[in-house]
């Protein structure tokens, strides 16, 4: 628990407060400003921006630093919300959006590589986890409290206060290291290179099937069961606290060996939640897909982070962050192709069973 890593932990809470305060806020400012087809473009325009941000960010942190480069990140976060609060077009709300996007994704790939950096190699299981703590409690209340707060005081307290905490993470910055304290080793470690590499390729394409399965969980529980609101609390709540569980773990036996764990979890949970007509089943399930989610959150990383070359964690960040984002989006878009002739339960039961090559990758990766 350095002084660098605590003010690093300022700036992912910073950060985690910025993406979800506003998240559910700008969908219903477009709507009741008269910009309803530009409610749920609002949120694809931010993760599209943010999928391709994540690429490109290695060169850019490369360019300038982790320091510039978690700066920029931050202000562009934040400080474009603020234009919200006199404009409410379709496009002016589009493009913050666009730009909030790239804000963000500069922001989790490089304080992530820096939050790596920052933790000792025997200790960065636990380490993440804890980073993942930081990060994800504050999410956790920020998402209703933004929708709570815009709907009793309206939407420019929401989007100041958005502006104000992310902007104010950037005195954070100056106690952080400026770039790796290693040289990169020969071959680069840029994203494409990253790809090629199986021992980086193989936990991102693990950790992608299981955040196509949260994808899905997050976009039809609600509409399949009226026990949604609580096991989605539950899932959350759950993977929040075993991600950090998995990297004390992880320290002491070994990442890969959780791997497997995790996607079991996550497989047996989805199968549960499949009987959306038992309260018990769903909840009981939720709870089990979290905990497996939040272990393949850790061991994913870490052992991405364990694989890499010198000089390669804005890399592994991306293609971390990268695999988290599109694997979601797959999940949802497949499933939405095929619950309408199937059904929520079967649907939920095929993606549980998605999870069986998953599982044969895994063992590769031990």
């Amino acid at each position: 628990m350095s002084r660098a890593l605590l003010l690093r932990f300022v700036s992912i809470a910073a950060s985690s407060v910025g993406f979800y305060l506003p998240l559910s806020v700008v969908p219903l400012f477009a709507s009741q400003s008269g910009s309803e087809g530009s409610a749920g473009l609002a949120t694809v325009a931010l993760l599209v921006a943010t999928v391709v941000c994540e690429l490109v960010t290695p060169a850019l942190v490369a360019r300038i630093g982790y320091r510039w480069a978690l700066a920029l990140g931050l202000t562009l976060l934040g400080a474009p919300i603020l234009v919200l609060t006199f404009a409410d077009s379709a496009w002016v709300i589009l493009a913050v959006s666009v730009v909030r996007g790239a804000g963000f994704a500069i922001t989790v790939v490089a304080g992530g590589a820096v939050t790596a950096i920052l933790i000792p190699a025997e200790r960065r299981g636990e380490g993440l986890g804890l980073a993942g703590l930081v990060f994800g409690v504050p999410g956790m209340l920020a998402l209703p409290a933004g929708v709570w707060a815009a709907g009793r005081w309206g939407f420019t307290p929401v989007f100041v206060m958005t502006a104000v905490v992310t902007l104010l993470a950037l005195l954070s910055v100056p106690g952080l290291p400026r770039r790796s304290s290693v040289a990169p080793t020969a071959g680069g470690h840029g994203v494409l290179t990253g790809l090629r590499d199986p021992l980086l390729a193989r936990p991102a394409m693990i950790f992608a099937a299981s955040t196509a399965v949260y994808g899905v969980f997050v976009t039809f529980v609600p509409l399949a069961t009226t026990s949604a609101a609580v096991a989605l609390a539950a899932q959350l709540t759950v993977a929040t606290a075993a991600r950090w569980f998995a990297g004390r773990l992880g320290d002491r036996y070994g990442t890969a060996r959780l791997m497997v764990p995790g996607l079991a979890l996550v497989a047996v949970g989805m199968a549960a939640v499949a009987a959306i007509d038992v309260p018990a089943a769903v909840i009981g399930g939720s709870v089990l897909f979290g905990a497996g989610f939040g272990v393949l959150q850790n061991a994913s990383l870490a052992l991405m982070y364990a694989n890499a070359p010198r000089g390669g964690e804005d890399a592994v960040s991306a293609i971390w962050n990268t695999a988290f984002d599109l694997g979601m989006a797959a999940g949802a878009f497949g499933a939405g192709l095929v619950v309408g002739p199937l059904g929520f339960a079967v649907t939920f039961a095929l993606t549980a069973a998605l999870m069986f090559p998953a599982l044969a990758m895994a063992r590769l990766s031990r």
